[in-house]
């Protein structure tokens, strides 16, 4: 299976990416990692995602389009995966379209993670204090919501016009909220986790 979990920052991806993962057996990718690694290694790409990133702005396509095509390309991924962060911008979605037909494969579903926006400040705030987080202020936070709706929303409707949506209350607890998302996708085979 080929997922993606999208939802604005702050909505519980992380957490339900990796839960929903392993009853899969297919690996989470978040593009989130990714970045946070880079940047704790002070890698060359790391110091250039920092910069976005402690604004609240994206990570450029191009940067981010290198990554997630080199990681679906590895063998564990070849048979499924679970994209969590990507795509964010309607560019990518074309861009994550031809990877995928160039191994004729699609997406099989864009499950949306959907959350009170009060809730996600709320839940950041405090991420940023237990992590140490330095980009998450509250500031930081309510514009990474703004460039969310301007940016991201608009794949929401794409996925939809191709009947690929899944709606999700994000509220709740982790293991509510999981049982949800699998009630959506029809309860597909999943390996004992």
């Amino acid at each position: 299976m080929r997922l993606i979990l999208m939802g604005p920052p702050g909505a519980g991806k992380g957490t339900q990416a990796k839960v929903i993962a392993q009853r899969l057996g297919i690996p989470a990718i978040s593009t989130g990692d990714i970045f946070r690694a880079n940047v704790s290694e002070e890698t060359p790409l790391g110091v250039e995602a920092k910069r976005y990133m402690d604004a609240g702005e994206y990570v450029p396509d191009e940067v981010t389009n290198a990554m997630v095509r080199d990681r679906i390309a590895q063998a564990d991924a070849l048979e499924g995966f679970l994209l969590d962060g990507y795509p964010r911008t309607l560019s990518q979605v074309e861009e994550l379209d031809s990877m995928l037909a160039e191994h004729g494969q699609s997406i099989d579903a864009a499950v949306v993670l959907t959350v009170d926006q009060d809730e996600i400040v709320q839940r950041l705030t405090h991420r940023a204090e237990v992590e140490g987080r330095t980009d998450d202020t509250e500031d930081v936070i309510r514009h990474r919501q703004d460039v969310y709706v301007e940016q991201t929303a608009p794949l929401i409707e794409v996925y939809r016009d191709r009947g690929q949506l899944q709606e999700v209350d994000g509220m709740g607890a982790v293991d509510e909220v999981t049982e949800r998302v699998f009630a959506v996708l029809g309860d597909p085979d999943v390996t004992p986790g």
